[in-house]
C-alpha cells in the first residue's frame, strides 16, 4: 500500500456529503455513514480500554485483535458488495468469551457501568457497540448488511460485558450491583 494520505483535507466533504469506498458519494448521514462511524466510534472506545495500563494480556489481546475486526468491518459497511467478516470471526469471539465468562460468579444481580476506569471504559465500549448494531440493523432495512455483520456486533457486546466483569474484578475486587431496595 503506497502513501494514501498524503493530503489529510479534501474539501469534498465541505458540501456534507461523503465517499464510500466504492467511490459512490452519500449524505454524511446516511444510514451506511451512519453504521459504519458508529463502528469507528466503538473501535476508539476499545482503545480508551486499552489505554488503561492494568489491562490483563489476555484481556489486552483480545481486545487488540477485535479492533482490527473492527477496522475490517467498517470496511465491509464503506465498500458496498464488501465481503470482510465471517463465521470465523464470530466463532473466536464465542470461544474468547465462554473462556472469560468461565471463573466469573453467576449473575444473580445487574451491573452498574463501573468498577475501575478500565472497566467503565469496557461498558461505554459495549454500549457503543450494541448501537451499531442498531445502525447495521437500520441500514438493513434499506440496503443489504450480511448477517455475519450484525452477530459479530451482538457477540462483540456481549464478549465486552463479560470483559468488564473481569475488569472491575481485576481492579476493585468486585462488580458495582444494581441496588433496587436503595430507595424503599
Amino acid at each position: 500500500m503506497g502513501n494514501r494520505l498524503s493530503k489529510i483535507y479534501t474539501r469534498t466533504g465541505d458540501d456534507g456529503t461523503t465517499g464510500l469506498g466504492d467511490g459512490t458519494r452519500v449524505a454524511k448521514d446516511s444510514p451506511r455513514v451512519e453504521a459504519y462511524g458508529t463502528v469507528d466510534e466503538a473501535n476508539s472506545a476499545i482503545g480508551m480500554v486499552l489505554a488503561v495500563e492494568q489491562v490483563a494480556t489476555p484481556i489486552r489481546r483480545c481486545l487488540t485483535e477485535v479492533q482490527h475486526d473492527l477496522f475490517d468491518l467498517g470496511g465491509e459497511l464503506c465498500i458496498p458488495g464488501h465481503v470482510a467478516i465471517g463465521q470465523d470471526f464470530i466463532d473466536r469471539l464465542e470461544n474468547q468469551l465462554d473462556a472469560f465468562n468461565a471463573d466469573l460468579p453467576p449473575l444473580k444481580d445487574f451491573i452498574l457501568p463501573g468498577g475501575g476506569a478500565a472497566a467503565a471504559a469496557c461498558h461505554l465500549a459495549r454500549t457503543i457497540v450494541r448501537r451499531a448494531e442498531r445502525r447495521c440493523n437500520s441500514l438493513k432495512k434499506q440496503e443489504p448488511v450480511r448477517d455475519e455483520v450484525i452477530r459479530y456486533l451482538n457477540r462483540l457486546s456481549d464478549l465486552l460485558f463479560v470483559i468488564a466483569r473481569c475488569l472491575a474484578r481485576s481492579e476493585t475486587g468486585r462488580e458495582v450491583l444494581w441496588d433496587r431496595r436503595r430507595l424503599v
